[in-house]
């Protein structure tokens, strides 16, 4: 084992932890702003990366294709919430998980319908392709790194525009108090439709980011979603901050589990035990965090004030 493998994993974790934050950023606002569970959230990813792919064989640019898959995301996710979501939200949580998970059926199954069963690639483009040298001997993909920035500055975007706009406002005090905020003359209903619009975009764009370097397949959703739970539980309900926060810790761990775990267990174990077990034990990590953080914390890191 070497530094400069060790920093390429941290690295990796950072753009990892970055993905499931642009996926659990809009579910966390959803859900602390509407307490809706919202499960089909990782089929909104899913979707954003076939929209991806589809675009990108359509246009042949990456870019064109990309602008083509934002507004797009946006609109699946403004129709989803006007036919299905919407009616859901005076409901209870069984409802909003039974109803969601029926969205999930239909949207795996309509991509197959679509698409065809077979994953779907998605190419770097030119100009993000190849490595930087990060420091002696540190080669990291250009791509990648691009990722990591552009995680980093949709955060900053949902932080300011969260905290110091009009808009953020009036979602902090829907959070906190909707039936006074419709009280007071705000349109709660749009607001809960461009919050739900937000969020679908985000996780279309976490979607159409990881589709050159993941299979575009149907069900890719799946478990990004049980990680993004964990995200808002960890982070804190209704957290812009827990969640970015709560999302880089949960990369980093996941990520440094699966590869130092096989190595520390070396130590006492033989090779081929060693790394058996370390694939089992390193997935259970992040786990074993949030049961940590909800044993001393129950409402999150960030929880927010209400």
């Amino acid at each position: 084992m070497t530094l400069t493998l060790a920093l390429v994993q941290i690295l990796n974790g950072v753009q990892f932890g970055l993905i499931l934050f642009l996926i659990a950023a809009g579910l966390t606002i959803v859900f602390g702003v509407m307490d809706f569970i919202n499960l089909a959230h990782g089929v909104q990813y899913m979707v954003g990366a076939y929209l991806m792919a589809a675009f990108t064989a359509l246009t042949g640019s990456f870019w064109l294709g990309l602008v083509l898959a934002l507004p797009s995301a946006l609109l699946i996710g403004l129709i989803l919430e006007m036919l299905v979501f919407r009616h859901l939200y005076a409901r209870d949580h069984l409802a909003h998980v039974l109803a969601t998970f029926g969205v999930i059926i239909f949207l795996n199954q309509a991509v197959k319908l679509a698409f065809g069963a077979a994953p779907l690639s998605v190419p770097v483009p030119q100009a993000l392709a190849g490595a930087v040298t990060l420091a002696p001997g540190l080669l990291y993909p250009v791509y990648r790194l691009v990722m990591i920035g552009a995680g980093l500055l949709v955060g900053l975007l949902l932080y300011v525009t969260v905290n110091h706009t009009r808009l953020g406002m009036l979602v902090r005090a829907g959070a906190s108090n909707a039936p006074m905020v419709s009280a007071l003359g705000v349109n709660i209903r749009l607001l809960f439709t461009i919050v739900f619009g937000v969020g679908a975009m985000l996780a279309g764009f976490a979607g159409a980011m990881v589709a050159p370097i993941l299979s575009v397949e149907p069900g890719m959703g799946d478990n990004v979603l049980i990680l993004a739970f964990v995200v808002i539980v960890i982070g804190g309900i209704g957290s812009i901050r827990g969640a970015f926060i709560a999302a880089v810790l949960i990369g980093l761990t996941d990520t440094l589990g699966r590869f130092f775990a096989p190595t520390l267990l070396r130590a006492v174990l033989d090779p081929a035990a060693a790394s058996q077990t370390g694939r089992a034990l390193a997935p259970m990590l992040i786990y074993i965090l949030m049961a940590a953080v909800l044993f001393f914390r129950p409402t999150g890191l960030f929880p927010v004030r209400r």
